[in-house]
């Protein structure tokens, strides 16, 4: 029984194994294009670093750096960066706030119609972000802040995700201990900073690693919302690389600016990664 344990958990490490591979050849392809030589078509050789098949082509097979040195000359990259960290942390500080309050509303307070609102709030997770792209432009406008980095942060400030996550977290605390904070003459806020939140720090770290890489990762609103470059975050930034020669792209040069782009949230992630896994597999959410 052991040793047909242990074959079929060699069987599943394998696998498992396999499928990390599968899932990891996307940033192993974009690694390496980003390394080829940009003087060498991509329909010589090797399609990753230029390695030919005859010996008059092996000069050919090396890697180099200037890709990432041509990439950043063509956008400010550090302006963009800028607005990509202020655009990341003023979404996920609003939306600590506001998931927060409403989690409690919804875990701990008894009014009417509780079930219904909470309904209709979790009804966007079933609506695509697509689909409120001209209502949310039309509000923009109609608040004078289109084209700004306001823009950018505004439409996500609510997040029903979040409600839910903080909501379960917040179910399973005891309410012996908000009666407890009450009765020395805690108020709800205090009870909040000092009971709930600690309490549930693991969800917290979760949703936040969630939220930076989704805001990170934003494409489609930051292109509709802006047209100045000042104000633009990085994942707009990268369409630039797409026209940089007469010829059409460069794709060594554009693998090069899509590292330059993710590489703050694999570091993040990789720092983080323990307390991630940590974080869901104690979230509450089965």
């Amino acid at each position: 029984m052991t040793s047909e344990r242990n074959r079929w958990s060699i069987v599943a490490d394998v696998l498992t194994g396999l499928l990390a591979l599968i899932w990891l050849l996307p940033l192993i392809f974009t690694i390496l294009m980003s390394l080829r030589p940009s003087n060498v078509p991509i329909t010589v050789g090797n399609i990753f670093i230029g390695c030919g098949p005859f010996e008059e082509l092996d000069v050919l097979c090396r890697f180099t750096l200037d890709n990432y040195y041509e990439a950043w000359l063509v956008a400010p990259w550090l302006q963009h960066l800028l607005t990509s960290v202020l655009v990341v942390i003023g979404v996920l500080g609003v939306q600590m706030i506001t998931m927060t309050l409403a989690g409690y509303a919804f875990a701990k307070l008894r009014f009417r119609g509780r079930g219904l609102l909470l309904g209709f709030i979790l009804l966007q997770l079933m609506i695509p972000t697509g689909v409120l792209l001209v209502q949310n432009l039309t509000l923009v406008r109609e608040l004078g802040v289109f084209d700004t980095r306001w823009a950018l942060m505004m439409p996500y400030w609510g997040t029903a995700f979040g409600v839910l996550l903080i909501r379960q977290t917040f179910r399973g605390v005891p309410t012996d201990l908000e009666e407890a904070a009450r009765i020395d003459g805690a108020n709800t806020l205090q009870i909040l900073a000092r009971v709930y939140v600690p309490l549930s720090l693991p969800t917290y770290v979760a949703f936040a690693l969630v939220s930076i890489s989704a805001r990170w990762n934003e494409f489609l609103w930051p292109f509709i919302a802006t047209r100045t470059a000042e104000v633009r975050p990085l994942t707009v930034a990268l369409n630039q690389l797409y026209q940089t020669t007469e010829v059409g792209a460069q794709y060594g040069e554009l693998m090069a600016g899509t590292l330059l782009v993710i590489a703050p949230l694999v570091v993040l992630f990789l720092l983080f990664q323990r307390r991630f896994i940590e974080s869901f597999a104690s979230s509450g959410i089965k």
